[in-house]
């Protein structure tokens, strides 16, 4: 396996523990504790971490180490004012472009959602509610919006984590997600794009309801 593509497991691993956690928020990451753990180089990790700093995920301060950023609340407010309208421009994208394959997928999201527990089961649903929203990114079929997107579900995944303990009622989920499906199924561009900002709002009226 060549250095490159370790690296570019490397950036996956590192960013799927930052966005679920693993590291809290201002935990010190030291270049060469993980250049041993993952048995390479120095430099591939030191690339990585600015890979991380570029996405907002590490600060790296200098003669200290990386360190991982806080969740920046008012950062967090211009993400969901991006993200409503981006993401409510791919459901009416989508809507034309989405295989009946890709909705049969939606809909299978959403049933496993309805079985599971908000609070045992909180991972699982918020990683079904990340899958929900790529397979409709991806149904887009437009690559610069795909890129935007995901640079954007980093921080809105890592966040929702965050909230674990404040996320009690799977209905946060289920009352929004079905609806758009229904809309994409019946080729109405005005609701899906309607619905999938609600999906943002409704969340955010959450977050403001506990964390203001």
């Amino acid at each position: 396996m060549t250095e490159k593509i370790k690296s570019d497991q490397l950036y996956e691993i590192l960013k799927n523990r930052i966005v679920r956690l693993e590291y809290k928020p201002g935990e010190v990451l030291n270049e060469a504790d993980i250049a041993s753990e993952f048995d390479m180089s120095r430099t591939p990790v030191r690339k990585v971490f600015e890979q991380l700093k570029n996405n907002n995920l590490l600060n790296i301060i200098p003669r200290y180490g990386a360190q991982v950023a806080p969740i920046d609340f008012k950062y967090m407010k211009s993400v969901f004012e991006v993200l409503r309208e981006l993401e409510g421009f791919a459901a009416r994208l989508a809507v034309d472009r989405m295989t009946d394959e890709k909705i049969k997928d939606l809909e299978s999201g959403i049933e496993r959602i309805k079985k599971y527990d908000i609070v045992e089961d909180y991972k699982l649903i918020i990683m079904e509610d990340e899958k929900f929203h790529e397979t409709i990114f991806v149904s887009c079929d437009n690559p610069c919006l795909v890129e935007l997107l995901y640079g954007l579900h980093i921080h809105t995944e890592r966040l929702w984590f965050y909230l674990q303990q404040d996320i009690t009622d799977v209905n946060l989920f289920l009352d929004t997600m079905p609806v758009i499906v229904q809309a994409i199924r019946d080729k109405d561009t005005d609701k899906a794009e309607q619905e999938a900002k609600k999906h943002i709002d409704v969340f955010v009226e959450k977050i403001r309801q506990e964390l203001l």
